[in-house]
């Protein structure tokens, strides 16, 4: 699979990514069997940029990607976690369920802390739970609300430890763009990851993110290019979901309507929104959540399957693609 070098870092990302959230049990009960077997179907892809984060099943994630990354050769995958939710121990808890979207006990619980000691304790907790000798990229992870603390003592700390060559590259992950521009326009990121804001359904990052990214030689990572669901069918189903919630009747509709000019081209749906985040050159890579071996083949098969130029054309002639979101021929 291709890979693109990030700014002048020794980080190079695979054309697709994969999202290990659904092994953090997102959503749905999963077993070690089934994470490693995921696993294995998009290493066999191709794959080999793994994105992780101590948020998703308080920890889950990161061991069961650690084990099994720690069966392949280090120098060949490129990995990255985030920073900023600190994971702190929860006996009293544990009895319970997670309380966010993770089929999780809840063992620990999340504190936000963008401190420097916040981001010194996390980096090397994942460490430990990864049993990895290193991750290659860290994002601050969703900060949000937290703007002050994340530019000016988080992402300093973060930027010390790439200087010394303890992490390859580091960056910030949200769903929003506009904050993502500012660490851009602000700060001396390497590589940002956004998600939702860059789609065939939307295109936001338009306006502000992609061009401060390509002027400033920064990587965009394109997460949830299905807008946590929407985009991933064929056919848009009436309980597709949209940003982890039900999708409502007007992008239901919006999403059907794209779907069937894509259809006109030969290509489906899904094949069509990877292949439209790639055609900006500002990114870099996609993350896709993949949490059963059968979506990680399915997701190299559309990342490689050969999207018309003609169809971004048609689409924008039908009022479902902004002229602006046109890429040259």
């Amino acid at each position: 699979m291709r890979t693109t070098a990030v700014r002048a870092t020794r980080v190079r990302l695979t054309t697709l990514g994969l999202g290990a959230a659904p092994a953090g049990n997102l959503y749905r009960a999963t077993t070690d069997e089934e994470a490693h077997a995921t696993f294995e179907a998009a290493w066999a892809a191709g794959i080999r940029y793994f994105d992780t984060a101590p948020h998703y099943g308080l920890g889950l994630s990161e061991r069961r990607l650690g084990a099994f990354l720690r069966t392949r050769p280090r120098d060949e995958v490129v990995v990255s976690t985030k920073v900023g939710r600190l994971l702190v121990p929860s006996p009293e808890t544990a009895h319970r369920s997670d309380p966010d979207v993770f089929e999780v006990p809840a063992i620990a619980r999340r504190v936000w802390d963008f401190s420097r000691d916040g981001v010194l304790r996390s980096l090397e907790a994942s460490l430990e739970r990864t049993g990895l000798d290193r991750v290659d990229v860290v994002y601050l992870h969703d900060p949000d609300d937290h703007w002050e603390q994340a530019a000016h003592e988080a992402l300093p700390a973060l930027v010390e430890l790439r200087d010394q060559g303890v992490v390859g590259a580091v960056g910030a992950g949200m769903n929003q763009s506009a904050m993502l521009t500012r660490f851009v326009r602000e700060t001396d990121v390497d590589v940002v990851m956004c998600a939702g804001r860059f789609t065939l359904l939307e295109q936001p990052a338009l306006a502000d993110l992609l061009p401060a990214a390509a002027e400033r030689g920064v990587a965009v990572v394109a997460a949830a290019a299905y807008n946590s669901g929407i985009l991933a069918y064929d056919a848009p189903p009436p309980d597709a979901t949209y940003d982890y919630a039900p999708a409502a009747a007007g992008l239901l509709e919006r999403a059907r309507r794209i779907a069937a000019v894509c259809e006109d081209h030969g290509v489906t749906l899904p094949q069509a929104a990877l292949a439209y985040v790639r055609t900006h050159p500002a990114v870099a890579s996609t993350v896709v959540g993949l949490g059963t071996p059968e979506q990680a083949r399915q997701a190299g098969e559309r990342a490689a399957a050969r999207v018309p130029a003609a169809l971004w054309q048609a689409l924008a002639d039908a009022g479902l693609l902004a002229e602006a979101a046109v890429p040259d021929e």
